[in-house]
């Protein structure tokens, strides 16, 4: 009996590590998508564009680096590793084939928060001058950057902590107008802080509540010490930058290479800085000094964590909102999946990882990501390419930028935040599509140049939640009875054959951020099986089964329909019950339109509302289609029929009905 058992537990295990194993291996691809895209890259395709993007992404960490150190309060050199360590990581555990992580802006400015309260400018002359053994920087200078280490290191564990407890199931509540108003108002803070070098001023850290107007106070009153060979470099250099980028996007088509202006400025200034002795003669503040080489890597201050803990949280959900809707955007434009989850983890490592190499904390930036867009970048080795051109830079040429004037280094910056600047214009956008969104983004913009960033976000987020409970004990939904009547209604009024070339799919509730991305999955996954099944079964003359699909809170209850292969389809949305929706919502249902009509599949839509005619028209250009809206189902089902097409879907008339019930959708997420 006993070697019965032997040999049955043996068995047992035996069936047990088989799968197990394969699960790991599944688990390990998923975790590191660098083993998923690695082995299937394709050199003579993709291997050229990669390093062209990789070498103008070069350039734009390069000087990123500088100048988002000096933002985030600690030594120019500190930027340059925030440049390479990161986007190693990310690449490595990334999902985004176009996100450019690295030093961010808006991350920076939070961090410089935790520096100056903790190693105030004031305690670098009673700190020793002597030079420490990290590159012979001083004492002062390896005391900020430990904390900004800190800040680093404390936002990468929360954010691996939320990818533990899967909360990228929750960046649903991140919303476009809430990004858009977060980053504008944290753009606006991060132009108002280079005020002070673009007018050469010597102004003291000001920062909290309302520290944005007590900044221009501060300038207002101190005018006369503004340097006017400073604002005169910074103006030459703004519009020199700004117009070659716009040279370069309005010829991009005709030219191969874009010229790398950020770089040619930055040596042309150096070189007449140095040339004209602009720091002794006219008081120029230069970059100063830039060690060679990368340092030993050292654990960050764990004595303060504690202290930083707000900067942390600040640096771990604006940094993560600001680059999960990059890689978001890049995925559709380009036509592939990002894990939200995923990118916790990615984000994260990056930060814990890169804080033991004295790097400061990092994000996806919009203006690099714009820049692989416009270089054709194919994969994540354009950015493990940069990284190759930023060690040649930390080894050979970080030294020669001693006399790069710290006024071209803020009028850098401010070029590169013209992306998020002009998202001002999507208020026009908000207001025809949804005037309670361009409340929100107006209300959040505010709180973020009143407070800052963090606060922003949150109250943009409470904000939106608050709203939409608010709005959804108005809705209206489609009871049991009128659904009958309308496809008794559908079935007398026109003929049977007609009515065979159909779908029909009632939305009986708002359609707003909350359920806007499920009701795309569900309707694709029904056109999906339908082609699934039009594939697998037979030519048949006629059928005559009615099927009615039930879509409540994500469960499918399904009487396996059948259908004619190699046939067109029409489908009808029925918007009687859609009684409010938002910006998300109606970029749903255009995506949705566009989606289906990429799949050869006519929509039309019944019983919209003028408001929701005008918003999708406005948003999704749909004016110069065909017809598509329509007072009723039945006009829509003569519009059909006069058209004398053979709109052969089923042979059946199906009746899908999707009830998002929205209150149980919201206790589950809760849950």
């Amino acid at each position: 009996m006993t070697g019965a058992k032997r040999r049955k537990k043996s068995v047992l295990w035996s069936k047990m590590q088989s799968p197990h194993c394969e699960d790991v291996k599944q688990w390990c691809r998923r975790r590191l998508p660098i083993l998923e895209w690695a082995p299937q890259y394709n050199l003579k395709e993709n291997l050229l564009p990669d390093t062209v993007s990789g070498l103008m992404l070069a350039v734009q960490q390069v000087t990123q680096g500088l100048a988002f150190a000096v933002l985030s309060s600690v030594h120019p050199v500190f930027g340059l590793y925030g440049s390479l360590f990161p986007a190693i990581i990310y690449a490595t555990f990334g999902r985004g084939r176009h996100v450019a992580t690295g030093t961010f802006a808006l991350t920076s400015l939070i961090s410089a928060n935790a520096v100056e309260r903790l190693v105030p400018q004031s305690m670098q002359n009673l700190s020793t001058q002597s030079n420490t053994s990290v590159l012979g920087l001083s004492d002062f200078e390896m005391q900020r950057i430990g904390v900004a280490a800190a800040v680093s290191f404390l936002g990468g564990v929360i954010q691996v902590a939320m990818f533990v407890l899967q909360l990228g199931s929750a960046t649903f509540l991140l919303t476009e107008p809430v990004i858009s108003a977060m980053t504008t108002g944290a753009a606006t803070h991060v132009l108002t802080s280079q005020v002070k070098y673009l007018l050469g001023m010597k102004m003291p850290y000001i920062s909290g509540p309302l520290g944005f107007f007590y900044i221009y106070a501060y300038v207002f009153e101190n005018i006369k010490s503004v340097r006017l060979e400073a604002l005169l470099l910074s103006l030459l250099s703004i519009v020199v930058l700004v117009l070659v980028k716009e040279l370069n996007e309005q010829f991009k088509t005709k030219i191969k290479v874009v010229l790398p202006v950020d770089l040619v400025l930055i040596i042309a200034a150096s070189f007449a800085c140095y040339c004209t002795n602009m720091e002794d003669t006219y008081g120029l503040e230069v970059v100063g000094r830039i060690p060679k080489g990368i340092p030993p890597s050292r654990a960050p201050r764990m004595d303060i964590l504690s202290a930083v803990i707000t900067e942390a949280f600040g640096v771990a959900l604006v940094g993560y909102a600001a680059s999960l809707a990059l890689a978001q955007g890049s995925a559709k434009k380009f036509k592939y999946s990002v894990d939200d989850n995923q990118e916790f983890l990615a984000h994260g490592l990056s930060n814990v990882i890169s804080s033991f190499f004295f790097c400061i904390p990092s994000a996806a930036a919009m203006g690099r990501t714009a820049g692989l867009y416009s270089t054709g970048a194919k994969t994540q080795v354009a950015c493990l390419i940069s990284c190759i051109f930023v060690l040649i830079v930390i080894y050979a040429i970080g030294p020669l930028l001693y006399w790069l004037p710290m006024c071209v280094l803020a009028s850098i910056i401010v070029v590169g935040l013209k992306g998020m600047l002009i998202q001002f214009r999507d208020l026009k956008k908000y207001w025809n599509v949804d005037k309670i969104d361009w409340g929100i983004w107006v209300s959040t913009y505010i709180f973020t140049i009143c407070f800052a960033a963090n606060v922003g976000l949150l109250f943009g987020v409470v904000c939106t939640i608050a709203i939409v409970i608010g709005r959804f004990p108005r809705a209206k939904t489609l009871n049991i009875k009128y659904l009958k009547e309308m496809e008794f209604k559908v079935k007398t009024e026109t003929d049977n054959e007609t009515l065979q070339h159909m779908k029909l799919i009632s939305i009986n509730n708002p359609l707003v951020f909350l359920n806007a991305k499920k009701f795309h999955t569900d309707l694709m996954n029904i056109i999906q099986k339908e082609n699934a099944s039009n594939q697998l079964l037979d030519d048949i003359s006629k059928c005559e089964q009615n099927t009615l699909l039930n879509l409540s809170n994500g469960n499918c209850n399904e009487e396996a329909p059948q259908s004619c292969p190699h046939e067109k389809c029409s489908l009808i949305l029925d918007c009687s019950g859609l009684t409010f929706f938002d910006y998300s919502g109606v970029s749903m249902l255009v995506e949705v339109y566009m989606d289906c009509k990429d799949r050869s599949v006519d929509v039309l839509l019944a019983h919209c509302t003028a408001s929701l005619i005008k918003a999708m028209q406005y948003y999704g250009n749909l004016e110069s289609e065909k017809p598509i809206f329509f007072e009723s189902v039945s006009a829509a089902i003569s519009n059909i029929h006069s058209n004398k097409n053979i709109w052969c879907l089923p042979e059946s008339s199906l009746l899908y009905t999707i009830r998002t019930n929205l209150g149980k959708l919201s206790d589950q997420s809760e849950v």
